[in-house]
């Protein structure tokens, strides 16, 4: 980290270190019953979602809270977790679900403030560090845009949606 100016030490680029096959959820929340209510939301959206949780306290004793129904996951979450170290963020990674079955109901945690993103993709998290703690500033999604999507790539994408359901 390069010391930047007032109270902020630096900004680092984190990568969350999942399998290909693992899915991501990486927002904001805060309040102590926060961890316990991603776990309802999680089962309550997909029944046989596998999952691992990580919460981060921003006050007290600024513990790292674990929960979910996979070890390996809960594990790597913990992990993930450690490296952001932002107060009142959380990690989710999952398999046996898309995103688009759960964001509604994690939104829906009267806590939950935020959802960076929900996604298969590779993620890298900018994070703040300052004397105080750290930020979440924003996350990279993905890659950047190869070009714009013509006629083929509609027909292809239209393909995909009714395969997996979402489409007639």
């Amino acid at each position: 980290m390069t010391e930047i100016g007032s109270g902020l030490k630096g900004i680092d680029v984190v990568n969350i270190k999942k399998e290909h096959d693992v899915q991501v959820i990486l927002g904001h929340a805060g309040f102590i019953k926060t961890i316990l209510d991603l776990y309802e939301a999680m089962v309550d959206s997909v029944p046989n979602v596998k999952f691992g949780i990580a919460f981060s306290e921003a006050s007290g004793p600024c513990l790292i809270r674990i929960e979910g129904n996979d070890e390996a996951l809960k594990l790597e979450a913990e992990r993930n977790m450690m490296q952001i170290g932002a107060g009142h963020s959380f990690i989710i990674l999952f398999r046996e679900a898309f995103p688009i079955n759960l964001v509604n109901e994690l939104k829906n945690v009267p806590e939950v403030t935020h959802i960076y993103c929900a996604t298969a993709n590779p993620v890298q998290v900018i994070v703040a560090r300052t004397e105080q703690g750290n930020s979440i500033l924003g996350v990279v999604d993905g890659y950047k845009s190869k070009g714009t999507e013509k006629d083929e790539d509609v027909k292809k994408r239209l393909a995909l949606l009714r395969e997996l359901g979402y489409k007639r």
